[in-house]
């Protein structure tokens, strides 16, 4: 099967990696990929948000299956374009889509369909929203309606911080059209997890589970980020805990997402926080986690293209999934000053050295190779996993692994997996 994967991150080269290893994977092309997934795939140079350029090179390279990694060419309807033309695709239609294209959107969902959630209000004028924040009190939640690449999210400890949090979103545009809406939300404490499952319109079929860390800096200090670090299993996700997610939050889902008229297909994942044995939902994305893909794809034991291949044609019901029983861990490395402001094209050594420890994976997220060198050229730059008998293991592989790279303009957190390692102690 000639395969073609959209995206050019730690997730795609996580995802192509696993693909590259299917017998039933012919030829593998990623657009545009980056420096480490050139190693497993052909990189093509054709922007994510290209919906026309995908489309024709899909259709000019005779592409049987298309995976998209990101959520933008999701949105923009990537994933109807190349049904259009007879081509199988996994991943959601816009219409489904708006499950992260729109927060708004999805709280209603939830709303809707009794799904259990944090109390919310919608807004789109200013003044309204300080009124309901002055209303509820704080500590609050404020999100950004839109894509925001993960970081549209602000915890406010004081109603200060919410309404300034509001007028950087809705007035100063911090997040662009985003904020043109935005959710101000119950404040929910407890610990969070990450919940994945296939979905093919109908079926459901649970990945195992995860829990990634977003804050920037040691013990969870910091702004959000897209994600520095990630393990699996997430001991607070228990076999009856997983159980309850999928009846009370994946396939109410499933089942009101058919109801509206927009089938869901692709892989749902659930940002769920758990207080006292009880989920509640934080979130939806409409595509894997980052970094969450690299633990998981670490610990598949299953032929990932029969997988996606089902839940985009129908066939979930069909599939089984084997799991490697080790724990798994990916620490990001991530540019000096990310999430903010960072510099470009520092160079990475000792790649290879990292890569010979056992059970170790330098997963790729923002590189590009040039005359022999590997450059760094985004905010999170590697994602370096490995696989361990336990989280503790993995963790020690890992940072193993992070100490032999030699890159100095890189930083990463020291205490990825700190609460699965606290727990079993």
């Amino acid at each position: 099967m000639n395969i073609l994967v959209v995206g050019g991150g730690g997730r795609e080269h996580a995802l192509c990696w696993a693909l590259a290893k299917s017998p039933n994977c012919s030829k593998l092309y990623c657009a545009p990929g980056n420096a480490g997934i050139a190693e497993v795939a052909e990189c093509v140079e054709v922007s994510v948000e290209d919906v026309e350029g995908l489309v024709s090179f899909a259709k000019d390279n005779a592409i049987e299956l298309v995976i998209v990694g990101p959520e933008a060419p999701l949105v923009l309807g990537l994933v109807d374009a190349l049904t259009a033309e007879g081509i199988k695709a996994f991943g959601p239609s816009a219409a489904a889509a708006e499950l992260e294209g729109s927060k708004a959107f999805m709280k209603d969902l939830f709303a809707k369909y009794n799904i259990p959630t944090a109390a919310y209000g919608n807004f789109t004028d200013y003044d309204e929203a300080v009124a309901y924040v002055e209303q509820q009190g704080a500590p609050i939640v404020i999100k950004a309606s839109g894509l925001a690449a993960g970081k549209g999210v602000i915890l406010a400890q004081t109603e200060a911080e919410a309404v300034a949090a509001l007028d950087q979103m809705m007035n100063q545009k911090s997040f662009g059209e985003a904020g043109d809406e935005v959710v101000v939300e119950e404040f929910l404490d407890g610990e969070e997890a990450s919940f994945f499952a296939l979905v093919d319109g109908e079926t459901a079929l649970p990945l195992i589970s995860a829990q990634d860390h977003k804050a920037a800096y040691d013990g969870d200090k910091g702004p959000n980020t897209g994600g520095m670090g990630a393990y699996s299993p997430a001991p607070v996700v228990t076999t009856e805990l997983a159980q309850e997610i999928m009846e009370t939050i994946i396939q109410p889902t499933i089942d009101g997402m058919a109801a509206e008229g927009c089938p869901y297909k692709g892989v749902l994942f659930a940002g769920l926080m758990i207080k006292d044995g009880k989920p509640k939902t934080l979130e939806f994305n409409v595509r894997f986690g980052d970094p969450e893909c690299q633990v998981l794809m670490a610990r598949l034991d299953s032929d990932l293209v029969e997988a996606l291949d089902a839940a985009a044609t129908g066939r979930l019901n069909e599939i089984e999934l084997a799991w490697r029983d080790e724990a798994a861990m990916v620490v990001v490395m991530a540019a000096a000053g990310y999430p903010g402001a960072y510099d470009k094209g520092s160079e990475i050594k000792n790649l290879e050295q990292a890569n010979a420890i056992d059970g170790v994976t330098v997963f790729h997220a923002g590189t590009t190779a040039e005359d022999s060198k590997i450059l760094a050229s985004g905010g999170r730059v590697l994602g370096v996993t490995a696989l361990g008998s336990d989280v503790a293991e993995a963790q020690s592989k890992a940072y193993q692994a992070v100490d032999a790279i030699d890159w100095k303009e890189g930083f990463c957190r020291r205490d990825i997996g700190w609460r699965a390692i606290a727990r079993n102690k």
